[in-house]
């Protein structure tokens, strides 16, 4: 969870755990540590946990190692603490929390509670302790101190976990648990030069948007926001770009480079969204219904729309649910 260390030139792996409906508390951490020092450990060690934490491991997560960066996500619904801090470290870590609290304690930059909503990024250079609150959901990166180090200037970074810098962050990290099996060793090569350039753009709060690594996580982190405002009258090109902090040219031009464009993309996730509202088996909305609120300009416009994603008609769509 939040060990670390150097990794292996090169080195990837990535395991998932959810010990939530284990009955032995003990045996679902021991696989755990088991599947931790199997497919992270090396370079990446765990610290000791408390007798409370190991006698009680209620967690979903994930995590994974690209090369010298560890990449973990916790869904933790029991309390978490460390019994010993380990070996003396030099890592920069970067907590970013959904929900919950995670607190640091000791160690270089003292006492801190990352509280939800918020990230911290700070160098580690002498062993600490952590702990949770029960129900925490975080997310945390463990990175090599020498490109990161002289950036912070012996100082911690703190702010909201929905900067521009922190959502093009996590949208690249959550790529790579999606797609790490999948990657060419160049593919490694590239996801982990991004991981640097955006943990280098949370240390120094600025974006660059000219860096070419750096467009996939941007047109993700993009798609992420559009997804979560498709019925918003707002939603634009130019509103994606203002939250992420970038211009509208370069949004563009990520979008580019994936074959779609911005307005494309919305389009076709509000369509999506209208399809499924389709299927429901009761409290099925009107044409109207869906096309005002999917942000089409009338119900002519939605049922042209829809016919060219799906060659039917809304209504036609409808009844071949009803017969399936």
């Amino acid at each position: 969870m939040d060990g670390a260390g150097e990794g292996t030139e090169g080195a990837r792996d990535a395991f998932v755990v959810d010990t939530t409906a284990q009955t032995s508390r003990p045996e679902a951490f021991a696989g755990f540590r088991q599947q931790w020092e199997t497919q992270i450990g090396d370079g990446f060690p765990l610290p000791d946990f408390s007798p409370a934490t190991t006698g009680d491991f209620r967690v979903r997560g994930q995590a994974t190692k690209v090369r010298d960066v560890a990449l973990t996500d916790v869904n933790a619904a029991s309390a978490m603490r460390t019994a010993d801090p380990g070996a003396l470290e030099d890592q920069v870590r970067i907590w970013i929390v959904r929900r919950g609290a995670w607190t640091l304690c000791g160690g270089t930059g003292g006492e801190h509670t990352v509280s939800f909503g918020q990230f911290h990024l700070r160098h580690v250079g002498n062993a600490s302790h952590f702990a949770t609150a029960p129900h925490t959901s975080a997310k945390v990166l463990v990175l090599p101190a020498a490109t990161l180090k002289p950036l912070l200037r012996n100082q911690a970074v703190t702010g909201s976990a929905d900067s521009a810098e922190v959502r093009l962050l996590v949208a690249h990290t959550n790529m790579i648990h999606a797609t790490l099996s999948e990657l060419s060793p160049a593919g490694v090569h590239a996801a982990h030069g991004a991981l640097m350039e955006l943990a280098k753009s949370v240390a120094v709060r600025q974006f660059d948007g000219q860096e070419p690594l750096l467009a996939p996580a941007l047109a993700r982190a993009a798609k992420d926001l559009a997804d979560s405002r498709l019925a918003d009258p707002t939603l634009s090109t130019a509103t994606l770009a203002r939250e992420l902090s970038v211009s509208v040219r370069t949004l563009q031009r990520a979008f580019a480079a994936e074959g779609e464009p911005v307005t494309a993309y919305i389009r076709r996730q509000r369509l999506e969204r209208a399809r499924l509202a389709l299927t429901a088996p009761s409290g099925r909305p009107s044409v109207s219904e869906l096309a005002a609120h999917w942000q089409f300009a009338d119900s002519s416009h939605f049922i042209r729309a829809f016919k060219k994603r799906y060659g039917q008609t809304p209504t036609d769509y409808a009844r071949q649910t009803d017969r399936a």
